[in-house]
């Protein structure tokens, strides 16, 4: 059996010349990445938990301005997704996670000298526009690190604990800034969310480079076209996205139906996302085992729809309710959602990862989260109307859009497995 020559330090010489990464090279950098999600992480908790002051209190923004700024940014996340993965297709996903990560951290220093409405939507654009296609490159450069489906799934699952628990975090410190009130705990907040990016920008930098596997052609134009042609894997990626509707359900969804429709305290949905966080930070490592094959990330994706609609119908029983028999509805409710939150992103990486081009991964990575992100700009004004306007059917129309969707992924992932 052939003994690879050495490489550059922490490498190996790969079949065609091309540096590898050693194993234990590949280690440190996936616990880099770990390390640098957890840290940015607390950055963005931070950054989510007072945003929406900073601009109307601190800056003198008015709502309309801000709701301007945070839509377009949206539509640039949407639009840049795909354009960002081909080029990690291109140059390497390294590289382009570091140059993106620096442009957000840029942007995100910015908004100390943020001055007048265009200013402040041309710095959210250039902040929010690139998340969704650095998350697009993060799955790439794993998928390029380690070519195990079951590795691929504990690495990502893996950042995903460290970003809760970041988060969690973040959240705890952006408490604190809304209970001081004062312009300097906002701009030490900003400042904070700066540094968490730079700090992922540095310890991607320190991740060895993945080998290159993208042939010379195709030309990158050629490559967005062959992705999004690919219409089994785009078909695959929207019915699952649209499980991605279980964040806005607890963000938006039911602080709003226990405000408006039940007796029950507003601190409840508190309770409810502190089981959520501590649920996705104990099981997504093992719920991640599920999904380590198209067919058994099928299976997991359409289980996943069973227990939110299950949520949701729990939910639509507690309407009017109060005291503990309807709290422990909700709490019922809650874990049923931890379930079907846990499976959907276990089911999302293992499509994604198992029926893309490894040729492409970038490309590939990048129509996932356009996918996602697309559900993710509709979703609280889906629950806002349908709770709004029918009460406690809203829950069962949420309810059935959780099925319908789910079900046929089992299908669609057979034909796409097909195809491959």
């Amino acid at each position: 059996m052939p003994v690879a020559e050495a490489g550059p330090e922490g490498t190996e010489a790969g079949p065609e010349g091309t540096a590898e990464p050693t194993a234990d090279a590949t280690r440190a950098g996936l616990r880099r990445l770990v390390w640098g999600r957890g840290v940015s992480a607390l950055g963005d908790g931070l950054w989510f938990t007072i945003w929406a002051l900073f601009f109307t209190r601190i800056l003198h923004l008015s709502a309309a301005t801000v709701g301007l700024a945070m839509a377009l940014a949206g539509a640039a996340a949407l639009a840049a997704a795909v354009p960002i993965g081909v080029l990690a297709d291109r140059h390497g996903p390294r590289l382009v996670l570091v140059a993106v990560t620096l442009v957000r951290a840029v942007a995100a220093a910015a908004y100390l000298v943020a001055d007048g409405p265009w200013q402040l939507i041309a710095v959210t654009v250039a902040f929010t526009a690139p998340a969704n296609g650095a998350n697009a490159v993060r799955t790439a450069l794993v998928a390029g690190l380690v070519t195990d489906t079951p590795a691929r799934m504990r690495a990502l699952a893996a950042q995903r604990v460290a970003q809760h628990a970041g988060n969690a975090a973040g959240a705890g410190l952006g408490a604190l800034v809304l209970a001081a009130d004062r312009p300097a705990a906002y701009l030490a907040a900003v400042i904070a969310n700066t540094a968490g990016l730079a700090v992922l920008a540095v310890l991607t930098a320190l991740v060895p480079d993945p080998p290159a596997r993208v042939p010379a052609g195709p030309r990158d134009t050629a490559r967005t076209r062959l992705v999004l042609r690919d219409l089994p894997y785009v078909s695959v990626m929207a019915a699952t996205a649209v499980l991605s509707l279980c964040w806005a359900m607890l963000s938006t969804g039911l602080p709003l139906w226990i405000s408006r429709s039940t007796a029950l305290p507003l601190a409840l949905s508190g309770a409810v996302v502190v089981v959520s966080s501590i649920g996705i930070a104990a099981l997504q490592v093992p719920a991640a085992r599920l999904a380590a094959t198209t067919a058994a990330a099928a299976r997991t994706a359409a289980w996943a729809g069973v227990c939110l609609a299950a949520s949701c119908a729990l939910l639509a029983t507690t309407a009017g309710g109060a005291g503990a028999a309807a709290a422990a509805v909700v709490i019922a409710a809650a874990v049923l959602h931890v379930a079907g939150e846990l499976g959907y992103v276990a089911a999302s990486w293992g499509l994604s990862i198992t029926l893309m081009r490894e040729d492409a991964r970038g490309a590939y990575q990048g129509v996932a989260e356009a996918a996602t992100a697309t559900v993710q700009m509709a979703g609280p004004a889906v629950f806002t109307l349908a709770l709004t306007g029918l009460s406690a059917a809203g829950w069962l129309l949420a309810a059935g859009v959780f099925l319908a969707c789910a079900a046929p992924v089992p299908a669609l992932a057979g034909w796409a497995r097909r195809t491959r």
